[in-house]
């Protein structure tokens, strides 16, 4: 068996060296020409696959270790017997613990108190709706919307021109989808950036085109008192640099880039593929390197340490502003270069469940953690 693989994919060795031989190329590069004689594509989210890529090629599987599958043209697919999997819910916890640190982040530098603010949050899937059980047990209120949930006649969600002047945080969690009723291409276009409520905060971790930013550049132009933060852009992996100069804070799509998350992502692509439980477990080959062991003093309020605790294991200042050094002009890389080597080289990340945090503080501070995911 040939497997033709994205080189950011990892523990591709452990789980499927032992089904033939494996090709590794940069998921942006990869072309028909490489699969000719391949069986399988595994691929993220930077490699468009439709029929013509795989035409006249062997290949009858294509699996994607991500969340989303916007990048697949399914149909086309399915209409050319070709099967397909992706990773659902394989990197919500680190989209949730990414979307934390804007809160925290953006609540330093505005002086509002993060768990005071009510949030919106548009797609209420995997992520959406890990946010919401999240959010709601360290005391957010928040809004939900999703309206292909709601037409199926689930109860509990709200418009999304609702949440846009109720709610103080705007956070999308939708997958891109260019057709329907629903669609979410520019999703938060012109009119709805323009309605967003006085002082709002908005977060973008789903697809860069759900946000409109051409108009959002030009919103944000007029008002100085909206806080933006993009993980994803339109035009990826070029990036508009006025934009971002314009945004409170700014990353390279890597929202969901723990190594938690890729593994899961692996792992759960392996047991499509043959449809049996992988022969591994991730606790036997995910390293010890970045789980840690946090001790606070008796005496440390709760808040406090719940929000040290969460910039220990991931603090979104940092990634900001390696994105902003990176896309800074330089010789001999363009800002495309630049977004995909930051994603690449991407630092070591683990999650709020990898790591244990040591106080003796009272039932309140215990809760705090727990609520946010940190190991018991």
């Amino acid at each position: 068996m040939h497997i033709v693989a994205d080189e950011n994919i990892p523990l591709l060795d452990a789980f499927f060296a032992p089904l033939g031989r494996i090709t590794r190329l940069p998921g942006r590069q990869i072309g028909r020409e490489h699969l000719l004689d391949a069986d399988a594509l595994l691929v993220r989210s930077v490699t468009r696959v439709d029929p013509q890529l795989l035409a006249d090629t062997p290949v009858r599987f294509v699996g994607t270790c991500t969340i989303g599958t916007d990048h697949l043209d399914l149909p086309g697919l399915a209409a050319a017997g070709i099967a397909v999997a992706s990773a659902p819910g394989c990197n919500a916890r680190g989209v949730v613990e990414y979307v934390l640190s804007c809160l925290l982040t953006l609540s330093e530098r505005t002086g509002l108190d993060w768990r005071t603010r009510r949030v919106g949050i548009v797609g209420v899937g995997e992520v959406g709706g890990r946010l919401a059980q999240t959010l709601a047990a360290l005391g957010v209120e928040c809004l939900l919307c999703d309206p292909p949930r709601a037409n199926r006649g689930e109860s509990g969600f709200a418009p999304l021109d609702q949440l846009l002047t109720e709610c103080d945080v705007l956070s999308c969690h939708v997958p891109l989808t260019h057709s329907g009723p629903d669609a979410t291409w520019h999703l938060l276009d012109a009119g709805r950036l323009v309605a967003l409520r006085p002082g709002a905060w908005l977060i973008n971790s789903s697809r860069g085109p759900v946000i409109d930013n051409h108009a959002l550049k030009a919103v944000l132009a007029e008002r100085a008192d909206l806080q933006i933060a993009l993980d994803v852009w339109e035009q990826e992996p070029q990036v508009d640099g006025e934009l971002l100069q314009r945004c409170a804070l700014g990353t390279p799509h890597i929202a969901g880039y723990s190594l938690d998350g890729k593994l899961r992502g692996t792992e759960q692509i392996y047991r499509a593929s043959l449809g049996v439980p992988a022969p591994l477990t991730l606790q036997s080959l995910a390293p010890d390197a970045g789980r840690a062991q946090l001790q606070f003093a008796a005496d440390t309020p709760a808040q406090w340490l719940l929000e040290r605790s969460l910039r220990q294991v991931y603090d979104v200042r940092d990634d900001d502003a390696r994105f902003r050094a990176a896309m800074l002009p330089m010789a001999g890389q363009s800002t495309a270069q630049a977004f995909d080597a930051l994603r690449k080289g991407y630092p070591l990340r683990r999650e709020c469940p990898e790591v244990e945090v040591r106080h003796s503080g009272q039932e309140e501070t215990a809760a705090l953690l727990a609520a946010a995911g940190f190991k018991r």
